[in-house]
């Protein structure tokens, strides 16, 4: 279980000016909210929060988050980046018990090299980059790990074929696909179909704007 300590101030304005100049003065505001905590406004600070999240859980870390005189085993519930420059701009900690399963997502990591697949000029089709697990605070992995160095042209992972560690599970269809193994001539046929449709549709429009300027 990664676990880090986080201090965090209470009692920050709120308002885009106030929120402007927190986050100039390298803060980042947020909420703390769960298990009947009255949502709390409070701000963290940037380089602290970033220290908090760097170990091998990365935002999956459990935070102990301490505010005022007391501190919460928390989690990330939501974080907000700035479109552009992709810094933190407001991150929510959400309250949880160690011994109560919650649901997050899990980032899906693939190992190993597809030298077959890659012979045959195929590529890797990953549908899924994420994976949502239920699983306690404690037991929530730093990664699903997909080892692709057998796959060849036509394999497809799913769900149910993913080797989860202990104490966790998914919620999600078992016959979801996480990455498909495709043929460049598949890719090409798709490609082909998409644009034959799209010249379809076109005609299709054409055709029906000619009848309406008849009529």
């Amino acid at each position: 279980m990664s676990e880090s300590t986080l201090v965090a101030e209470t009692g920050r304005r709120t308002g885009s000016r106030a929120t402007g100049r927190l986050r100039a003065a390298g803060k980042i505001p947020g909420v703390l909210y769960g298990h009947g905590i009255t949502p709390v406004p409070l701000a963290v600070d940037r380089r602290e929060l970033r220290h908090a999240l760097s170990g091998p859980a990365g935002v999956n870390a459990v935070v102990r988050l301490q505010v005022g005189g007391d501190t919460h085993p928390t989690v990330v519930k939501d974080l907000q980046r700035h479109p552009v420059r992709r810094t933190v701009t407001h991150i929510d900690f959400i309250v949880v018990r160690m011994d109560e399963e919650i649901t997050v997502d899990v980032p899906i990591v693939l190992e190993g090299e597809a030298k077959r697949l890659l012979a045959d000029n195929g590529v890797i089709e990953q549908a899924l980059t994420t994976l949502a697990v239920l699983t306690t605070p404690a037991d929530i992995p730093p990664q699903i790990t997909i080892d692709i160095t057998n796959l060849t042209v036509g394999d497809i992972v799913r769900v149910g074929d993913l080797v989860l560690p202990a104490g966790v599970t998914s919620e999600l269809d078992p016959d979801t696909a996480v990455l498909i193994a495709a043929g460049s001539a598949e890719l090409e046929e798709e490609a082909v179909e998409a644009v034959e449709g799209e010249g379809e549709g076109e005609e299709a429009g054409a055709a029906e704007g000619g009848a309406d300027a008849s009529e």
